[in-house]
């Protein structure tokens, strides 16, 4: 879901800036892009970059960096349908590593990218009631 252009927020200690590896750059984006909504773009010295949906994390795909096939460092994509969000990533070209637990406190799923990078999705409770709403004013707005 799209959001109005804002500026980013700007603080010490925000991540910013994500470098995921990649085996095919162009693979990679088209996956984040279909499964998440992702932003993709073209950097002026022809590289490809990406912006997360609310223009608050920005990154790219680099070649010749070892795959995070492991569970490390572990990054989540905030979603409001965890559910909606699995089918995504296999409609895309990922896998599930770990489905959602219907038993665990927190709503998360684990995947791995088209290149082998493990991710993890984290359902946000309410989420999907406040993109309703601010869907539901963005079509009043626009037929007004």
């Amino acid at each position: 879901m799209a959001t109005p252009e804002k500026p980013p927020t700007y603080r010490t200690g925000k991540i910013c800036y994500i470098e995921i590896p990649a085996t095919n750059v162009q693979q990679s984006a088209e996956f984040y892009r279909r499964a998440f909504g992702w932003q993709i773009r073209q950097r002026g010295d022809g590289s490809t970059a990406f912006d997360d949906t609310v223009n608050e994390v920005s990154g790219t795909w680099v070649l010749g960096r070892p795959v995070a096939a492991e569970p490390g460092l572990m990054v989540y994509i905030m979603v409001a349908s965890a559910a909606d969000a699995v089918k995504a990533v296999v409609s895309a070209g990922g896998e599930i590593v770990q489905p959602v637990d219907a038993h665990a406190r927190e709503v998360v799923a684990t995947f791995r990218d088209p290149t082998g990078n493990v991710l993890g999705i984290y359902q946000q409770p309410g989420l999907a009631e406040s993109e309703a709403r601010e869907s539901t004013a963005s079509i009043r707005r626009s037929s007004s």
